[in-house]
């Protein structure tokens, strides 16, 4: 296919004025222009190797007011679209490297999808992971293929050590970073997209920090439909992008979180190539709070039964927070770019989600200590349709008159409405209830 000049020219321009710095170890002499011949390169070589994701009509578009197309990217091998860019990176390795092996230093998905396509390629992989690495991570890179040793309490011990044993043995060490070999592998979900759904209107990515995603699938669009809006969303608490942008270089923001529950979308922005190419090429980039991205997962699990992290949910959460009005009515497809929440995290987040969602409420309130009052206040609950789900009573430590007991009671509701309906119901009935405020 032709590169429209116009296109080509944004993409230059985009990344003309990029010092090429040596500082890298690994890819910075890959740096260069990304065409779109690159991308379709890349889509290529490693179509046998990686997924061809589904991007499905969602059952959340009627909610939403707009036609949802989800890009299930969290359906690939290790749960990350990361394996994609990952993928074309080691199979675009001198094959004397390849004998040698690589080395990474990270708990991250681009290290999880470094250890399993290496494996896969035959080439010898290490994984270096700081002994605070949550045992399931661990356990996990190993099943993909990968030596993984514990070293260091931080991850700036692992770095140092993976790049000291690199020296030394011949190794190439491998960091997430934005050369244009790494950047047109992830570009290629913008092809599917675009191929995948006609009359795109347009897509929300992730973003953060590491926005590779974000600037290689703007780079594959914007060529194929310079129309189609491309939307970048990155966490409130954590703007990264945005900050990034405003200055005009990759900033280091000291408040970037490594709590497993962000993933990349709290990291720092790792290069000028991707941040270059999102100010050119991205049309919006928003910010959304952490509540919404609970929803956000809350929502993915039960409509999409998709389990999802908040890296893979925060797309989604922009159209929660309603920070994108001027897309109702239109085609819009989402990359559901990652799975790997641990399970104690997960649970955790929907439980969250449930009470900020009003499905899960509690309320306190002093009963005398009679029989039968208990009994009378689940008459009320069940006439009002609410499920309860735990109750308990104290007796020993209240404050209110002798003979009286505070029962505190979780209940589940269906929804804001039937939440205030319930709460209305119990204060006519017993004043001086106390709703438990989330």
């Amino acid at each position: 296919m032709k590169i429209v000049s116009r296109n080509e020219e944004l993409l230059r321009d985009a990344l003309s004025r990029i010092p090429q710095s040596s500082s890298r170890t690994s890819l910075s002499s890959c740096n260069k222009l990304i065409r779109f011949e690159d991308i379709s390169a890349a889509a290529f070589k490693i179509q046998s190797g990686v997924q061809k994701t589904p991007c499905m009509y969602s059952r959340l578009s009627k909610q939403y007011g707009m036609d949802i197309y989800l890009k299930k990217e969290f359906l690939q091998y290790t749960g990350s679209v990361k394996e994609r860019g990952v993928l074309y990176l080691l199979t675009s390795l001198p094959q004397d490297q390849q004998r040698k092996g690589v080395i990474v230093a990270s708990d991250s998905n681009f290290s999880m999808a470094v250890a399993y396509h290496a494996s896969e390629l035959r080439i010898p992989v290490f994984v270096i992971m700081s002994t605070s690495t949550s045992p399931a991570r661990v356990k996990m890179c190993r099943e993909y293929g990968a030596m993984v040793i514990s070293y260091g309490t931080t991850a700036k011990d692992s770095q140092t050590h993976a790049r000291r044993l690199a020296q030394e043995n011949g190794y190439l060490y491998l960091e997430e970073e934005d050369s244009a070999v790494y950047l047109s592998g992830l570009g290629t979900v913008g092809l599917e997209v675009y191929e995948q759904v006609p009359k795109l209107d347009a897509v929300i990515f992730p973003a953060g920090g590491h926005c590779g995603l974000l600037a290689g699938s703007a780079a594959a669009l914007k060529h194929l439909n310079p129309h189609i809006s491309v939307i970048g969303v990155e966490s409130e608490n954590y703007p990264v992008l945005q900050q990034s942008l405003k200055a005009g270089h990759p900033v280091e923001d000291q408040a970037c979180s490594n709590h497993h529950f962000y993933g990349d979308v709290s990291g720092l922005c790792f290069g000028s190539n991707s941040l270059q190419l999102t100010g050119k090429l991205v049309d919006k980039v928003v910010a959304v709070r952490e509540e919404d991205i609970l929803i956000s997962m809350l929502r993915l699990l039960e409509y999409e039964r998709a389990t999802v992290d908040a890296e893979g949910a925060i797309g989604l959460a922009a159209l929660v927070a309603g920070k994108l009005p001027e897309l109702k009515g239109k085609r819009v497809a989402i990359v559901i770019c990652s799975g790997n929440l641990e399970l104690h995290l997960l649970q955790q987040c929907i439980a969250r989600a449930l009470t900020l969602d009003n499905r899960v409420c509690r309320f306190s309130l002093v009963l005398s200590d009679w029989p039968g009052d208990i009994s009378k206040l689940l008459e009320v609950l069940a006439r009002e349709e609410a499920r309860v789900l735990d109750i308990r009573q104290e007796r020993t430590f209240v404050t209110s008159e002798l003979f009286t007991v505070e029962v505190t009671c979780t209940v589940e509701t269906r929804d804001k409405i039937h939440a205030a309906q319930l709460r209305n119901a119990l204060l006519e009935r017993y004043p001086t209830a106390a709703w438990t405020e989330r």
